[in-house]
């Protein structure tokens, strides 16, 4: 096979330019000839220690109190009950959201279905909802051998895109969402620079794979995308009692 040298040098440069303004020129020279010359050591790379919580990690339930969180309807405090290390709705009360504003991040939380028997079906069994910044739904549902709409169901991004697969556990059992998130950004004239984007990983198994985030929730109409910064975790209380655990969250 006869090797294209100008394109080879083409990709180069392209690569070169990544890191131009800034810190890195390894690749300018045309023709290396050291494996030095494209290696670098500095900043050395930070360490995190690994771990069912990893030493970064900002630990938003620990399974003894809600003071991470607030009552998204007034700031006033959570009035979710906390027994036995879990966080369970209280109908009726709202949904809670993180004190603190979060923009790009990797959060790990636990949730479980209440047993509510067959008489729910639908958005009616085990619904609550993940929104990321406060307004970016990943759909909580209790969809083990429970039909509902394809963008509906557990590990959707609620009314937008479905999950590749339905991985969830049945009633009463504990799943486990890993969420990697990058938040949009906006242009200075409120148009967006680039989307947000997000991978969620439903008890091992990727459901949403760097999926484009279109806009906010909206439970009617199209999403839309207001301009905003960082903003909170939120948990919805709808009406059913979801329980929560070992919520965590990594910011990038």
């Amino acid at each position: 096979m006869k090797i294209n040298k100008k394109v080879i040098f083409t990709a180069l440069v392209t690569v070169s330019g990544l890191y131009a303004n800034g810190q890195d020129m390894r690749f300018t020279q045309k023709n290396p000839d050291k494996p030095e010359v494209t290696e670098y050591m500095d900043p050395e790379i930070r360490v995190v220690t690994p771990g069912a919580v990893p030493s970064d990690a900002i630990v938003l339930f620990d399974g003894k109190n809600l003071d991470q969180w607030e009552s998204s309807k007034d700031g006033s405090a959570a009035k979710w009950k906390v027994e036995d290390g879990v966080m369970t709705v209280v109908g009726g009360t709202g949904g809670i959201s993180t004190k603190k504003l979060f923009g790009d991040c990797q959060l790990h939380i636990e949730w479980r279905s209440p047993n509510e028997g067959d008489d729910r079906k639908g958005q009616g069994r085990g619904n609550s909802g993940v929104f990321l910044q406060g307004i970016y739904e990943v759909q909580v549902l209790n969809s083990y051998q429970n039909r509902t709409y394809r963008n509906g169901q557990a590990g959707s991004i609620y009314k937008q895109t479905p999950p590749l697969v339905n991985a969830t556990s049945k009633q009463g059992d504990w799943n486990v969402y890993d969420i990697i998130y990058t938040a949009p950004k906006f242009t200075i004239n409120g148009g967006i620079e680039t989307p947000a984007y997000v991978t969620v990983i439903h008890n091992g198994v990727i459901v949403q794979n760097h999926t484009k985030i279109q806009g906010v929730t909206n439970y009617i109409g199209q999403p839309t995308n207001p301009v905003h910064g960082k903003a909170p975790i939120h948990l919805q209380d709808h009406g059913n009692a979801v329980s929560f655990r070992n919520v965590w969250i990594r910011e990038m």
